[in-house]
């Protein structure tokens, strides 16, 4: 990707990516947040250039604020868009398109996430998405802006005091793992898990280098409990159930990636690197549905629930009557209301080891 098209996309995603707008409730812990990762966290980097990861069109965004496709793969917000707002984080223009801006109105949310993307460069080559190795350039150049426009000590400051949220590794592993065999063949599972975190570790010490220095990392989510990963595993719709050699996979790459991070703390001074638990929590709204008010934890919303997502889940495609009642929203993504329950959980949880 050249410089003219990472430039372009550069303008337009911020765009797409700002923080959702709600009143602080309290003063904001950091001056921006930052985001990396794939379609958890991609507010619609995807809409502009040709990709089949793409959700800018209906039945997306149907409860999102004035019903907008945006390109978040949900019927509305994502989970750090929940994150964002619940720590004070205002709605602002970017301060590259508006020079006049401030430094005291710099409280953002800016996402350079691509739906479709993993650490693993390969696992976007078919979908033609931002790996996330490749995200860190977009990076570069936001904050060659930002030193343009508030001084280099001012966005030093800026940079330091911020908050970056990653959020990837479910797409290494479902696609080049799972459903098709092409890191199987190199790697075993447990290899394959080491080769993931050591990607994770150079995108990480990539950010510190450029100032980052409050990280909020997100493990794995049981991957065996994907609708599409159980509809691709169990063709009987009666017979539905999560797939548990995944679901194991997924726990143990979390609880090498727990043990990792005070190690790439330790050798990154002055650095807060907390865990984002969002298995533990994914897994509590499967096994306890009412808890949260849910009624259906196997099927998404769009369609019939078992395979539908991105071009698959169209404007022509019937959804489910209340979505609320669903935990997931296409076959392989949350609804609002989950998200919104992630966002509680990791506020009161993991933010506060990062102040």
């Amino acid at each position: 990707m050249d410089s003219l098209i990472f430039f372009v996309i550069l303008v337009i995603s911020f765009k797409a990516c700002k923080a959702i707008n709600t009143t602080p409730k309290t003063t904001p812990k950091f001056p921006a947040v930052f985001i990396f990762g794939d379609s958890t966290v991609d507010s619609g980097n995807n809409n502009y250039f040709e990709t089949l990861g793409r959700a800018n069109h209906k039945p997306y965004g149907q409860d999102f604020p004035g019903h907008v496709p945006t390109g978040r793969f949900s019927n509305g917000k994502l989970v750090s868009d929940f994150l964002a707002s619940m720590l004070g984080i205002k709605e602002t223009v970017p301060p590259f398109l508006d020079p006049s801006l401030s430094d005291h109105e710099l409280q953002t949310g800016v996402c350079f996430a691509s739906s479709g993307a993993g650490y693993d460069d390969i696992t976007p080559e078919v979908t033609r998405v931002i790996p996330v190795m490749k995200q860190v350039e977009l990076f570069k150049k936001y904050i060659t802006r930002l030193k343009g426009i508030l001084g280099e000590e001012e966005a030093k400051k800026t940079i330091n005091g911020s908050l970056v949220i990653i959020s990837a590794g479910t797409n290494d592993f479902a696609f080049n793992f799972y459903d098709a065999p092409t890191r199987r063949l190199q790697f075993n599972v447990s290899q394959y898990q080491d080769f993931l975190q050591n990607r994770l570790q150079n995108f990480v010490k990539q950010l510190y280098d450029l100032g980052s220095r409050k990280m909020l990392i997100a493990g794995l989510v049981p991957i065996g409990c994907l609708p599409f990963q159980i509809t691709l595993k169990f063709r009987n719709p009666l017979k539905r159930k999560c797939i548990e050699n995944q679901n194991l996979d997924a726990r143990n790459y979390n609880e090498k990636l727990v043990n990792l991070l005070p190690q790439m703390q330790a050798k990154l001074p002055q650095s807060h690197i907390a865990y984002a638990d969002v298995y533990e929590t994914l897994s509590d709204m499967i096994n306890n549905p009412t808890k949260y008010g849910f009624e259906k934890t196997k099927n998404g919303c769009c369609g019939t629930g078992l395979i539908e997502f991105g071009p698959l889940c169209t404007p022509v495609t019937p959804t489910c009557e209340k979505v609320s009642n669903h935990l997931f929203w296409d076959a392989a993504h949350p609804t609002e209301p989950a998200y919104r329950h992630m966002a509680e959980i990791l506020v009161k949880e993991a933010i506060p080891k990062l102040v």
